[in-house]
């Protein structure tokens, strides 16, 4: 119960980081976006390692962390294109569908899956997609690339990748593992800066971006928390909420109609997240 209630937690702090860092990249450049966002990430990690000092962990534990920040980063920086060139409302539960791939190996690796948590899976990854539905002829009226969704597809892939790869770490040491991730992402972000010559955001956008970037760290932070007291399938399938969040602030935020069709999706989403909390009591 309390791995499920941390994973929660942390898809709306995905969710609120996602909806404005994807706001920023409308406008600004993804890596300027995505430097300021692992840097601020970073420096909040390093404070946290720095106060908490954690027991120092092997190399060998830390692997699979380091291929878990650059699978993250790179996805991060792929979905944040996509929210770029296209709508939202697609990008982002298309993403989401990345989960099947922590799902598929932590049920091979032995999770227990109930009849009660695989339809509270089931029914909470459907509401996933029905929460960000657009009709037709809205989808039309946006112009919805099929780069975005294949920048989507890829995305997910490589957030599929993060949750199967940073669990193993996590459970070593969530700290050590965070601030890992952060290393690495800032280190490929940063090459790929120096390398096109994009600079950082500034000023209010920059301070902006910052706070983007704590919340972004502390989704990281509560995922891997939830990691070792859950089973992986359970926590990505929870980790992946976000989208109903995006949908959520696109509605309070920007002023955007919420379908019904997408009312259903949210309680749909809260109802499989009760049903995988009921079998997992």
């Amino acid at each position: 119960m309390l791995g499920i209630a941390i994973a929660l937690a942390a898809s709306i702090s995905w969710g609120l980081a996602d909806f404005f860092g994807g706001l920023f990249s409308r406008r600004l450049p993804v890596l300027s976006v995505l430097g300021v966002i692992e840097i601020a990430g970073l420096v909040g990690c390093i404070v946290i390692v720095a106060i908490a000092q954690p027991a120092l962990p092997s190399a060998g534990d830390m692997v699979g962390a380091v291929a878990a920040g650059a699978a993250g980063v790179i996805a991060l920086g792929i979905f944040y294109r996509a929210l770029a060139i296209g709508s939202m409302s697609i990008v982002a539960p298309i993403s989401a569908t990345g989960a099947v791939i922590p799902v598929v190996v932590g049920i091979a690796g032995g999770d227990t899956l109930t009849m009660l948590i695989g339809i509270g899976l089931a029914v909470t990854f459907a509401g996933i997609l029905l929460a960000s539905w657009e009709a037709e002829e809205e989808v039309k009226a946006k112009a919805v690339s099929r780069e975005s969704i294949g920048l989507a597809l890829l995305a997910a892939v490589g957030f599929g990748l993060f949750f199967t790869l940073f669990k193993p770490a996590a459970e070593h040491s969530v700290l050590w593992a965070s601030l890992s991730v952060r290393l690495v992402a800032v280190l490929l972000v940063g090459a790929a800066m120096l390398a096109t010559r994009t600079p950082p955001a500034r000023g209010l956008d920059g301070r902006k971006l910052c706070a983007v970037g704590l919340l972004d760290l502390g989704a990281t932070l509560l995922i891997g928390f939830a990691s070792t007291k859950a089973d992986l399938a359970v926590v990505a399938v929870i980790g992946s909420l976000y989208p109903v969040f995006t949908v959520i602030l696109a509605r309070g935020v920007l002023g955007e109609r919420m379908r019904a069709i997408q009312i259903v999706g949210i309680v749909c989403a809260l109802a499989g997240v009760a049903m995988v909390s009921l079998g997992s009591a």
